[in-house]
């Protein structure tokens, strides 16, 4: 009362409510302030801008509420992604770009992170394109890679490379011509071709006579020696590294899965071997004239083999061929790479047992023939590995099935038996391959019953005519 007296007598009615109305304001302002002041510690409250404004009259005050939406950062921070893939039924496979280090003959790989987490990761990695096949995978060394910390300690860099890295292995089944390409090379295509030769190819299990066969392919794919790195006791670094090959199917390219296909691979082949004939040659089809004939003659390669799927009539099989109006020859192709490429480039007909000879159909013309002899119980792996993977060349195929009496083991088993009556038709498990391989791959042979055979090689002329 005494306090309401006192304001009377020292302000008029009108400019007590201006005090008023500042006195509101000030207040409303101070608790915007604390707020803001305090705002770590009350981050469950909305934030809102205020607008204090007067309205008309003064008697009338309005306050408006805009919601604040949090600012976007300058940059984002993207998240780094799982650098190893072990879930790939073919083969396991590590891409890293950054600072990696590798510290060769102790078979680890360090891949140096600055992310604020400090935890490690490591991954076992056999870089060998033959995954699940232990009796292949067990000779290929184990490389570790670890992400580590730059905090942590780590190897010093020693030598230091501007180039990305590969790193692969030619132990396993490499030495075996078909391994050779579906296992290494086609592989090593797929993982490094887009690098354009600016990639250092690291080497475990080394072998010399593998690295000279195949020194033409190596050098196309890469400017720099190959490094074997089990002999280095140096840190070499890297600003990229694959760890493993890029494999998706037996020999041959999944195009779902790659940038490349096997017509890039076979034409990439041509070019590093100087192969002439790009196309095989194109029959007419009513070809009565004999100087055309002579001039357009056909040539089929038939692949020999001296130890296992032989053929025991390579005569009267050579015989049928001439009579039909093919040049034949008959070679194991076990010479020089070079020369073999530079042969077989020369026909236009490959004819051979399930085997690895058949390997050499990259070097084949397009639109040249394949012709696969089935054995008993090779349903499967004809297929697999050289049906499919033909077609994919862009090559002509035909395959030939033996009958019983057309193989060796009739003379083996009685003709009840189940390795006759009932051969195996689908895909072999890995614990079966070794008792499966012993029978049909390394006990059997092939008599060919010509007049039987000579539809496929009339088929092959026709192939040749479209």
């Amino acid at each position: 009362m005494k306090y309401d007296s006192l304001l009377a007598r020292s302000f008029s009615k009108h400019e007590q409510k201006k005090l008023g109305i500042g006195a509101f304001v000030s207040c409303f302002i101070l608790a915007a302030t604390f707020c803001f002041l305090f705002k770590p510690e009350i981050r469950h409250f909305r934030v809102v801008n205020v607008k204090v404004s007067l309205r008309g009259s003064p008697k009338i005050l309005a306050i408006t509420e805009e919601v604040t939406k949090p600012k976007k950062p300058y940059f984002e921070i993207e998240q780094e992604k799982q650098i190893c893939n072990v879930l790939h039924p073919r083969a396991d496979l590590c891409e890293t770009k950054g600072d990696i280090r590798i510290h060769g003959n102790s078979s680890t790989i360090f891949f140096v992170s600055i992310d604020d987490e400090k935890n490690n990761n490591s991954w076992n990695i056999r870089p060998y394109a033959r995954k699940g096949d232990d009796r292949a995978m067990d000779s290929v060394t184990n490389l570790i890679v670890k992400k580590v910390h730059i905090s942590q300690q780590i190897p010093i860099c020693t030598r230091n490379y501007t180039v990305p890295a590969v790193v692969f292995s030619t132990k396993g089944y490499a030495g075996n011509h078909f391994h050779d390409f579906s296992d290494v090379l086609i592989p090593l295509f797929q993982t490094s071709r887009r690098l354009n030769g600016e990639v250092q190819f690291l080497i475990t299990n080394s072998m010399p006579w593998w690295i000279k066969k195949f020194k033409a392919v190596l050098q196309r794919l890469s400017k720099y020696e190959a490094i074997d790195i089990d002999k280095e006791k140096d840190v070499l670094c890297f600003p990229s590294m694959t760890i493993g090959l890029k494999a998706n199917k037996e020999f041959s390219i999944n195009t779902s899965e790659s940038s490349y296909n096997m017509l890039d691979f076979t034409r990439f082949l041509k070019s590093t071997y100087s192969l002439k004939r790009k196309s095989a040659v194109r029959l007419k089809k009513n070809a009565d004239d004999d100087d055309e004939r002579r001039k357009n003659k056909p040539r089929l390669l038939i692949i020999s083999r001296s130890r296992t799927r032989r053929f025991t009539n390579i005569e009267e099989i050579v015989a049928l061929a001439k009579s039909l109006g093919f040049k034949v020859g008959v070679e194991e192709t076990r010479e020089n790479l070079a020369q073999v490429a530079k042969k077989v480039n020369s026909f236009d007909v490959l004819m051979g047992v399930h085997g690895a000879g058949l390997t050499n159909m990259v070097f084949l013309p397009e639109n040249a023939s394949v012709i696969q002899i089935v054995g008993l119980g090779m349903e499967w792996v004809s297929k697999e590995d050289f049906e499919i993977p033909a077609m994919d060349m862009n090559l002509k195929y035909l395959g030939y099935k033996i009958s019983v009496n057309e193989s060796s083991l009739i003379q083996q088993y009685p003709l009840e038996h189940h390795v006759l009556k009932d051969p195996p038709g689908n895909m072999i498990s890995p614990k079966g391959w070794a008792s499966y391989r012993k029978v049909y791959l390394d006990q059997q042979d092939v008599k060919i019953d010509v007049n039987r055979f000579r539809g496929t090689l009339l088929k092959a002329l026709e192939l040749l005519r479209s």
